[in-house]
């Protein structure tokens, strides 16, 4: 069950972090606090391999950006609850892992695919995700523009993750009954 509320239809933000090709997501929180499902825990632990100032200084609506295979590996939860604590609204990378893939949007969370993103924006850069049609306005006032989530993925991220949404639908099967 996801805790996290959708998203807006719009995330503004900046780019916290990019990551390049095939990323293990266990290194967010590094393979020692991989078994942790502390929040309070795996916050503090996010990203000090790579950054130790980032959880000062992501806000609410940014993302984070990948290249090819982003995710790989064995798609632990913990990371994403590291990055979510932090706020991190979305990911947008070249590709993902289908077990990543799978995994976080069950969770709620968008995650878009945009040929060309990782070598397209600098860390700290102002962006806004229409994650329903996968465009990223970059500063200048382009658009990068991907593969758009298929109808069912967008109602999981509307509903905050599948569990939710699935909860919705046999309810309402249960009042037409």
């Amino acid at each position: 069950m996801s805790a996290y509320p959708p998203p807006p239809d719009l995330i503004e933000g900046k780019v916290a972090w990019i990551f390049g090709d095939d990323f293990d997501i266990d290194l967010v929180v590094g393979v020692a606090n991989i078994k942790s499902y502390d929040p309070d825990h795996l916050r503090s632990v996010c990203m000090q391999a790579y950054d130790p100032t980032f959880t000062d200084r992501v806000r609410p609506g940014d993302i984070i950006v990948g290249g090819r295979n982003f995710g790989y590996g064995h798609p632990h939860y913990p990371p994403m609850v590291a990055l979510r604590n932090a706020g991190i609204s979305a990911i947008v990378a070249e590709s993902f892992s289908p077990g990543f893939w799978r995994g976080e949007t069950f969770n709620g969370m968008p995650l878009i695919t945009i040929p060309g993103v990782s070598t397209s924006v600098k860390v700290g850069d102002p962006v806004a995700l229409d994650w329903r049609t996968a465009t990223l306005r970059l500063p200048e006032g382009t658009d990068l523009v991907g593969t758009p989530p298929s109808p069912r993925t967008v109602k999981v991220i509307e509903a905050g993750g599948s569990y939710e949404l699935l909860l919705a639908e046999h309810a309402r099967e249960r009042q037409i009954q």
